[in-house]
């Protein structure tokens, strides 16, 4: 006589459907609609734990009304909850008379509900009902227990197969992320093509990519994906006071399951409005530095896992070996240009050099001639305004030459110790009645205890000088001028800092840019030279220049000069 047996799920679904088995969700939609046949019920549920949110989600359904599949429970409510809680199955033959029963529906009458465990851990739950009362019988109960046993297994299975295959997507991807980001050169394309990868690959609402300003002290968005205007233009972050701050002091990455409940995320209104939930930032390092991070948003909230924290860390690696390569690429163009700059500079500065000196000779004696000639005749007021005229256009040519000369010559710098105090007096003593006539206020402030710096005083009056009569040229009507000298520290070097600022008309962020060329002037009046001689003398001394202006705001040059002077140290 032959035993019987209770039918298992293979026997249930058949040989020709044990393919959908290694396909996680068509695994379940078969394995429910397994379950139903075999227990004869009218509808049931195949139910996953969600461990970010903590809620029991119906990931499959038969039978059951819009409005059911919509119930969300939490562990130990209701029947599922219960077993979800316990680990134990449930088999309720009246609802009617069971405490812990959530109605879903009022045709149900009777439920019965199985665990389903992987490793002894509950990660979801079978769960059929009739709307007969005592509708499941103990061997229903059995082969509902089975089911789920050989589902786990089923499912751990194709769970496992299905993250192979995901897997084998993100390394595909990968792969041409990075020749896709290293292919780049241009700096603004590789950030663009950084947070379009990030964005497809880990399915995100808001994908962005922070880098850190020169002095480290906060992080600017260069390019985000994803994101509104309102994004786009958020306020810079503080690499102290901030939570990406914290990315980048610590060299590790952050995921927060919602900014909207952590206190330290300074941005929270921001990322209300743009619907921003979960998030994950990583630091974007080169060598041992790091250079900025990349961060993604959720849109609901999600416990990013293990697996996504190494895949955009890999992710971040790439992008910041495209972005240092973008860099670098970006700073040997600059040497390039500079360097075939300096080259036209030079042949320019031979030819300028000749020429002045062709001309000032036969203006010397075209001078001479004028004067004497002047001398000896008699001229009405008109002859004498025009005569005027022409020994001013002269006297200007010869200023020209000089100008052009001086800039020519790149004469070395003969250091001394220099005051700053003393110094600005002396300067304002010779710009003092041109200052006054124009009506421009001189406020100066010099700190306490600093230090001389190492200098030849008469090229850096000749610099101050410069700045100073340009401020004035930019108050036509009067204004303020203030010049400061402090002692200031970047990138742990000090330096004595001496700072002109005027509040006159200004310049555009393209004027700034092209300020020290040569023969380039955003006056009415002047050669272009001044500020070019300027910043040769500064490069002659190894100090920096820097310049700071607003269209109607005025302009501030500040003169950076290291307290270790250079030469001396090379000597040593």
């Amino acid at each position: 006589m032959k035993t019987k047996t209770r039918p298992t799920l293979f026997s249930e679904l058949g040989r020709r459907d044990l393919r959908t088995l290694l396909h996680p969700q068509k695994a379940i939609d078969r394995i429910l609609t397994a379950a139903v046949r075999s227990t004869r019920a009218d509808c049931g549920s195949f139910i996953l734990i969600n461990p970010n949110s903590g809620y029991l989600d119906i990931e499959a359904s038969h039978g059951l009304s819009e409005r059911a599949k919509r119930v969300k429970l939490r562990p130990g409510q209701g029947i599922t909850g219960w077993v979800a809680t316990t680990g134990k199955p449930l088999r309720t033959g009246d609802v009617r008379q069971e405490k812990r029963y959530v109605a879903i529906s009022a045709k149900v009458r009777s439920e019965m509900a199985v665990p389903v465990e992987m490793r002894g851990q509950v990660v979801g739950l079978l769960n059929v009902d009739s709307t007969k009362v005592d509708a499941f019988s103990e061997t229903d109960e059995a082969r509902l227990v089975d089911m789920a046993s050989e589902a786990a297994k089923w499912l751990e299975l194709a769970w496992e197969i299905d993250q192979l295959r995901l897997k084998g997507r993100q390394l595909a991807s990968l792969v041409n992320i990075a020749q896709m980001i290293i292919s780049e050169t241009n700096l603004d394309e590789i950030l663009e093509q950084i947070n379009v990868q990030t964005f497809r690959l880990m399915k995100t609402r808001v994908s962005s990519v922070f880098l850190l300003n020169e002095d480290g002290t906060e992080l600017i968005l260069r390019a985000c994906h994803g994101g509104t205007k309102l994004y786009r233009e958020k306020p810079n972050l503080s690499t102290e006071d901030s939570l990406l701050g914290s990315v980048v002091k610590r060299g590790k990455p952050i995921a927060v399951v919602d900014v909207g409940e952590e206190k330290r995320y300074v941005q929270s209104d921001i990322a209300r409005k743009e619907s921003l939930v979960s998030m994950l930032a990583v630091p974007l390092t080169f060598g041992e530095k790091t250079i900025g991070v990349l961060a993604i948003y959720t849109q609901q909230r999600h416990r990013f896992s293990n697996d996504e924290i190494k895949l955009l860390s890999t992710l971040a690696d790439l992008s910041a070996v495209a972005i240092e390569k973008g860099r670098l690429l970006a700073r040997v163009v600059d040497m390039e240009e500079k360097l075939r700059a300096s080259e036209r500079l030079s042949a320019l500065g031979l030819l300028a050099a000749e020429i002045a000196h062709e001309i000032r000779n036969p203006l010397t004696v075209v001078q001479m001639l004028f004067h004497a000639l002047v001398e000896t005749l008699e001229m009405d007021e008109t002859s004498k305004r025009d005569a005027e005229l022409i020994g001013e256009k002269m006297r200007q040519m010869n200023r020209i030459l000089d100008q052009v000369l001086s800039f020519a010559r790149s004469s070395e710098p003969i250091k001394q110790p220099v005051y700053a105090t003393q110094l600005i007096d002396d300067v304002f003593l010779l710009t003092r009645h041109k200052l006054q006539q124009q009506g421009i206020e001189v406020r100066s402030v010099v700190a306490d205890g600093l230090p001389p710096l190492r200098a030849d005083r008469s090229q850096i009056e000749q610099v101050l000088l410069n700045l100073i009569l340009n401020a004035a040229q930019a108050m036509p009507s009067g204004g303020m001028l203030r010049l400061s000298a402090t002692l200031e520290e970047i990138d742990r070097v000090p330096y004595i800092a001496l700072a002109i600022r005027d509040n006159g008309s200004g310049m555009s962020a393209k004027q700034v840019e092209a300020l020290f060329a040569p023969f380039l002037t955003t006056k009415d009046s002047g050669t272009g030279i001044g500020l070019a001689i300027v910043q040769k003398i500064m490069e002659n001394h190894q100090a920096k220049v820097q310049v700071e202006s607003k269209v109607g705001q005025g302009t501030k040059f500040k003169l950076l000069f290291p307290v270790n002077d250079p030469d001396e140290t090379r000597g040593h």
